[in-house]
């Protein structure tokens, strides 16, 4: 109790329910034995809903077996751990009756400590660790290491990258993954990866059954292109997303977004398929190189720009973590782009036009997208110094009407009429008409 547990469950902005409130308080009147009973009633009740839900336990209920139990087969449990005097501030004063003295409520936090550590699947400081756990995103400076224990299940694993990524760490997976480890699959570098022709190779060499699990090792063309494969593959296999760019660490590997490319435009052809784990290790940043590292940044000036925080002047750990819970929030809440999640497209219906004018050789996303940035901050009536300081930018050597009508078969255009993402006073607004010669003329400025 006072861990913060309601606070932060209510701003998760999820589905949410609190186990306390149904349990009346004067049932301890009877004994703490009465109140348990009851709080495990409502806890079954909960846990057996078909719709998810974020519940909110109260700090004894895991110390009832039966709750355990219901814990372990049902839900993702997050412990969020507190210091006792942290807690205690919350809650002195108030009428819960086993908080009427400091040295009763920390002998009940240090006996209570173990079960918590017992029970949880994660062990939380804050929102950000919540949310990173509730969308089954795994950050950790050594994590490729641990990639083993990491993939869920326990079936056969198809371990899918491209010939850079595995040359540098496709050996450590291999061995992390051990025995688990079934067969092995190279896709295409780059956006080659994500065509139909490559996905069509993929399916045919897969030998996978309904156990096994892709592992995406890569970057986002990788994760994209693995994670669509394993949508389809047998109407939908389990698979997890190993990110070794930056670009797909903040953003491509997070969210369940799968896709490939036609040559009408990018990303036309996909599935909502979210991995059963994101495995994020920040150490595999050390062996970016700068070009590829500014592709990330791009992400991240993208999302510090969306959350109103300078996320870029974080050392690599903490932007990475930032970046990842900032999009897995909104994923959570908009898990197949109905609403508030479209704001993460800022900047690339223009991205996304650029590329396709390119045919997707010679304008590397990162790029586009910065080039998008100015496009929409400059609609929304905003500077754009941190863009031009952080990204640096060059107009895009592309044919202004090929450019113009991948824009218009964007899919964020309805009825023939463009809908962008931009900034208001009050933060992001999606879906925003823009009067067609407004969008053309800022096109026009991205081209060289």
């Amino acid at each position: 109790m006072g861990a913060g547990k309601t606070t932060i469950a209510r701003d998760l902005g999820l589905s949410h329910v609190e186990t306390d409130a149904d349990v009346p308080l004067e049932l301890f009147d009877e004994g703490e034995g009465a109140f348990r009973a009851r709080e495990a009633e409502v806890v079954r009740d909960v846990l057996r809903r078909s719709e998810p839900v974020v519940v909110d336990l109260g700090g004894g209920a895991v110390t009832t077996p039966e709750v355990r139990a219901l814990l372990k087969e049902h839900a993702t449990v997050v412990w969020l751990d507190v210091d006792v005097d942290v807690a205690w501030k919350r809650v002195a004063g108030t009428d819960r009756p086993l908080a009427r003295s400091y040295e009763d409520f920390k002998r009940l936090y240090e006996e209570r400590r173990p079960i918590y550590a017992e029970v949880a699947d994660v062990a939380a400081r804050d929102f950000d660790d919540v949310v990173l756990a509730a969308a089954g995103i795994h950050v950790e400076h050594g994590a490729l290491q641990r990639l083993g224990e990491l993939v869920t299940g326990d079936g056969p694993v198809a371990l899918v990258s491209d010939p850079q990524v595995a040359g540098i760490h496709g050996m450590d997976a291999q061995l992390a993954l051990g025995s688990r480890l079934a067969e092995t699959h190279e896709l295409p570098p780059g956006e080659e990866a994500k065509t139909l022709g490559a996905l069509d190779r993929l399916w045919q060499e897969l030998r996978l059954d309904r156990s096994g699990t892709i592992v995406a090792l890569g970057g986002g063309c990788t994760t994209d292109a693995a994670g669509f494969a394993a949508a389809a593959y047998l109407r939908g296999l389990a698979w997890t997303a190993v990110p070794t760019s930056l670009v797909a660490q903040v953003d491509a590997a997070i969210g369940g977004k799968t896709a490939i490319d036609l040559p009408q435009g990018k990303n036309l052809v996909g599935a909502f398929h979210w991995p059963k784990r994101t495995v994020i290790d920040p150490a595999l940043l050390e062996t970016l190189p700068e070009p590829q590292r500014l592709e990330g940044m791009a992400e991240v000036v993208k999302t510090g720009l969306l959350a109103d925080e300078s996320l870029w002047e974080l050392p690599d750990g903490d932007l990475v973590r930032r970046c990842a819970a900032f999009k897995a929030a909104i994923c959570l809440r908009d898990p197949l782009e109905r609403g508030e999640r479209a704001i993460l497209n800022l900047g690339h219906t223009f991205a996304h036009a650029l590329e396709a004018a390119a045919g997707y050789e010679g304008l590397t996303h990162g790029r586009a997208v910065a080039l998008g940035l100015l496009a929409a901050l400059r609609l929304s009536g905003r500077d754009t110094d941190v863009v031009d300081r952080v990204l640096r930018p060059e107009p895009a050597r592309v044919d202004r009407e090929r450019a113009w009508e991948a824009m218009k078969r964007d899919k964020k255009a309805r009825s023939g009429e463009l809908r962008l993402v931009l900034l208001g006073d009050d933060g992001a607004r999606w879906d925003v008409p823009v009067p067609e010669a407004d969008v053309r003329r800022e096109l026009d400025r991205l081209i060289a």
